[in-house]
C-alpha cells in the first residue's frame, strides 16, 4: 500500500511517495519541525495524480531495479562525483533523463525532468529514507532558486519574527552562537544554512532543515552532554550520519573530541526534532532578517566585542561555485539564477557586530544576550 508525505516551504513543493510507510515518515520527522509536511493519501497507483502541481519522488527498496540502474550507468558513459560524501557515478542521455549509483550505499536514482520526477532505489530502507529526505529538500531548493531565493552560510535564530543571522566560515561559532542564544529563549531557524530573498520590503528567511553537528565540547559545557548520552543508553536512535565512534563515546561516557583520518572533530548528528525533544530548542519556520553578527572563536581570549564586523563575500553564499556538500548532479537547480547584488546591498544596510567567543559558554552565553537585544530591539 502506498503512503505519502507531502513538502511545502513557500511555494515549493515535493511529495514523496513510497510503498514503505518508514521512508514517508521519515520524510515527516526531517521536515515537519521546519517547512509544512503533512501525511496525504497516496492514489491507488503511482501512476496517479498526487504531485499537486510539485515534484514528485518515489522511493522504495527494489533490489532489481536497483541492479538495472547500475546496468544501465555501468554500459553508459558516466561522471564520478562526490555527493554527500558518496562517491556517486551519473550518467546523462541525450533524452535529458539522468541515472546515477551510489556503489557503497547500494542507491541508485532516475530523474526524469519532463516529468519532474525522481525514482530513488536501494537495498535496504533506511539508506533509501535518507536519500529520499536529502533529494526532496534538492527538489524545494530547485523551486526555491527558480523563485528568487538564494542561499547563505549561516546560522539563524529568531524572536518575534526577528532573525539575527550569524556569518563565518567552519569553525568560526555560527553554531555555537545559535546554541547559546537558543538557550536563552531564541528560536532557531538554521544551524547552517538558510534561503532568503528579497520580500513586501524585507528580507524573508526560511530554513534549510538538515542534521545538527554538535560537537562534545559544547554540548559539556551547556551542560546538554549528560541529558543526551542518558537518552542514548535509553535506546534513542541518533541521524544515521553519526559516525559509530561517537555512538560509542556516548555510550562510554567520553567527552574526549574525536577526529577522522581527515582532521575532521566528529561530533552527535541530531534529527532536526530532537533539537527540541532532546536540547529543548524551539524551532522557527521563517523570519524577516533584522541584523548580522561576525563572531570567531579564540579560546584564550575574553569573550568581547570586536570592531569593524566585515563586509559580506561570495563565500557567506552557496552558488554552483562554492557548494561543496551536496552537487547539483540532477540539474534541479536553474541554469541561470540572479544576481545576488541586491540582497547583499539590503544585508549591508542592516545592523552588524563583530565578537570574539571562548570556551567560556557561560560568559559568551552573557555577552551574545545583551548584543543580540540590542541588535534586534534597540
Amino acid at each position: 500500500m502506498l503512503s505519502a508525505t507531502r513538502i511545502h516551504a513557500s511555494e515549493a513543493t515535493v511529495t514523496v511517495v513510497s510503498e514503505t510507510k518508514d521512508i514517508t515518515e521519515w520524510a515527516l520527522r526531517y521536515f515537519g519541525g521546519w517547512w509544512n509536511a503533512t501525511a496525504v493519501a497516496a492514489p491507488a497507483t503511482t501512476g496517479g495524480s498526487i504531485a499537486d502541481g510539485g515534484a514528485l519522488l518515489l522511493a522504495d527498496v527494489d533490489d532489481d531495479r536497483l541492479a538495472d540502474i547500475e546496468t544501465l550507468v555501468g554500459d553508459y558513459d558516466h561522471d564520478e562525483v562526490d555527493y554527500a560524501n558518496a562517491r556517486t557515478l551519473v550518467a546523462r542521455h541525450e533524452d535529458g533523463v539522468i541515472y546515477a549509483i551510489q556503489p557503497a550505499e547500494r542507491l541508485a536514482y532516475h530523474y526524469d525532468p519532463a516529468a519532474h520526477r525522481l525514482v530513488i532505489v536501494g537495498a535496504h530502507t533506511e539508506p533509501v529514507a535518507v536519500a529520499a529526505s536529502r533529494l526532496a529538500r534538492e527538489l524545494i531548493r530547485g523551486q526555491l532558486l527558480r523563485a528568487g531565493f538564494h542561499i547563505l552560510h549561516a546560522s539563524c535564530v529568531v524572536r518575534d519574527g526577528r532573525a539575527l543571522l550569524t556569518f563565518g566560515p567552519k569553525g568560526a561559532g555560527k553554531t555555537t552562537t545559535a546554541l547559546l542564544l537558543a538557550r536563552e529563549g531564541y528560536e532557531l531557524l538554521a544551524n547552517d544554512r538558510v534561503f532568503m530573498r528579497p520580500e513586501d520590503g524585507g528580507l524573508r528567511v526560511l530554513p534549510w532543515p538538515s542534521a545538527a553537528a554538535i560537537g562534545f565540547g559544547l554540548l559539556e559545557s551547556t551542560e546538554l552532554y549528560e541529558p543526551l548520552r542518558a537518552r542514548v543508553l535509553n535506546g534513542e536512535q541518533m541521524h544515521p550520519t553519526q559516525d559509530q565512534r561517537v555512538t560509542d563515546a556516548l555510550h562510554a561516557g567520553s567527552t574526549k573530541p574525536i577526529w577522522n583520518a581527515k582532521g575532521k572533530e566528529l561530533k552527535p548528528q541530531f534529527f532536526p526534532d530532537q533539537l527540541s525533544s532532546i536540547l529543548g530548542m524551539t524551532l522557527a519556520a521563517q523570519a524577516r532578517a533584522t541584523a548580522l553578527l561576525f563572531p570567531r572563536v579564540e579560546k584564550d581570549a575574553e569573550p568581547q566585542l570586536v570592531p569593524a564586523p566585515r563586509a559580506l563575500g561570495e563565500e557567506d553564499f552557496f552558488t554552483s561555485k562554492t557548494e561543496d556538500r551536496y552537487p547539483d548532479i540532477f540539474r534541479l537547480a536553474p541554469d541561470k539564477t540572479g544576481p545576488a547584488t541586491d540582497l547583499a546591498d539590503r544585508l549591508a544596510l542592516l545592523p552588524r557586530r563583530a565578537l570574539v567567543l571562548t570556551h567560556d559558554s557561560r560568559a559568551c552565553a552573557e555577552l551574545l544576550a545583551k548584543t543580540v537585544e540590542g541588535l534586534l530591539f534597540e
